[in-house]
């Protein structure tokens, strides 16, 4: 962890001169009934369907709005890679007996084989299909066509939806560094790759992901090093597709002094279905380790628009570390689901909802297994319709 501590001082004291200057810095909302997290009413509203596991057999359903869960058949516990469609009605699987990736209903049924050989299937589009290979190669295919339109995706882990730019990571010396690349100049004869450096890929400092819409592209990066803590904190930052340079959206520092965003694996930042707010865990950071030297997890939240981060703190988590739990946008915006461990509770892991304009935490339903060593939520669609 030494060498992280070095980078991590190396980088704290360059980027913000290099990339943008600093938001001024700005009070973080505390949003806080005070009542910590409440049992479900028989009614609970937005409604849905939320995929999650009960236990390590198969995909369960819980159907919001009549408060059941049952197992959907012929369907292994999925994380991430089970996508959910920009409509938030149809939601990818992989078959557990052929290994296929396919799509179906959020209550299961309609079940379409998509790919016989691939290791994920994204929507690009609401009609086009972003299919990576178990060889990392990647191609466009529109729904029910068979035509390819194949990417050269060398180096790269992610995708814009709708787009082509990509981002990108590769080994420069005795690290790895990212970049956003645009796929279209690549390999072109007498035409300039299109890429702008993001800095290093560093653990519990990389969390990332892209807007639904494909207009931004967010991510962590250490802010300035706080030498009486002996770390730099980290950061949220933006960037448009073909912009010269990031933006700095937090100014979490200011705030806390150095924070932690999410966790070592690069998980994903929660953008809203509009693509206008960004919720994330941030941990204080108490030392110069960021994987021990930490205090609790509590979800924020950045709208874009008004630049307002907004914190609830009816409910906090030390169950953060390597990562703390997926959070999940309901379908209208309003909710955010994830699973945690409640203290002093004798429950195990609960299905939790945050409404994001009061602040109230919800207990919708207990027991969610950890199939895959999270016990996080798979996707919160809507029924068929």
């Amino acid at each position: 962890m030494r060498f992280l501590h070095l980078l991590l001082f190396a980088v704290g004291l360059a980027w913000p001169a290099r990339f943008s200057e600093l938001p001024p810095p700005r009070p973080v909302v505390q949003v806080c009934p005070g009542v910590g997290v409440a049992p479900r009413g028989p009614q609970f509203s937005p409604g849905g369907i939320i995929l999650t596991s009960f236990d390590r057999s198969a995909i369960w359903v819980y159907n919001i709005d009549r408060n059941t869960r049952y197992p959907l058949p012929e369907t292994r516990p999925c994380g991430s890679n089970c996508r959910l469609a920009p409509d938030a009605r149809w939601v990818t699987y992989v078959d557990p007996q052929t290994a296929a990736i396919g799509k179906m209903r959020l209550d299961g049924t309609q079940r379409t084989a998509l790919s016989n050989y691939a290791s994920d299937i994204q929507w690009w589009s609401p009609d086009t299909f972003l299919i990576w290979t178990p060889g990392h190669s990647a191609y466009l295919q529109p729904e029910g066509s068979q035509t390819r339109d194949y990417l050269d995706v060398t180096g790269i882990v992610s995708l814009q939806p709708g787009g082509r730019w990509g981002l990108e990571i590769r080994h420069e010396g005795d690290h790895f560094a990212r970049a956003l690349v645009n796929l279209e100049t690549r390999g072109l004869q007498g035409v300039a790759e299109e890429r702008v450096p993001l800095g290093l890929d560093l653990p519990f400092f990389n969390a990332a992901a892209w807007s639904p819409d494909g207009s931004l592209f967010a991510f962590v990066a250490p802010g300035p090093f706080d030498s009486r803590m002996g770390t730099a904190g980290g950061e949220i930052f933006t960037i448009a597709p073909g912009s010269a340079a990031p933006v700095q959206t937090t100014n979490l520092q200011a705030v806390y002094g150095p924070v932690r965003v999410n966790g070592r694996s690069g998980t994903e930042l929660s953008w809203s279905p509009d693509s206008t707010r960004i919720a994330f865990w941030v941990i204080a950071l108490t030392g110069p380790n960021p994987e021990t030297d930490t205090g609790s997890a509590l979800i924020h939240i950045l709208d874009l628009v008004t630049g307002d981060v907004r914190a609830f703190c009816d409910f906090a988590t030390a169950d953060h570390t390597p990562d703390p739990p997926r959070l999940l946008w309901s379908p209208d915006g309003t909710h955010l689901a994830f699973g945690a461990n409640v203290p002093g509770d004798e429950k195990g892991y609960l299905l939790l909802a945050l409404n994001t304009e009061t602040g109230a935490f919800t207990e919708l339903s207990e027991g969610i297994f950890p199939a895959l060593g999270h016990a996080n939520p798979i996707a919160w669609g809507l029924p068929p319709g």
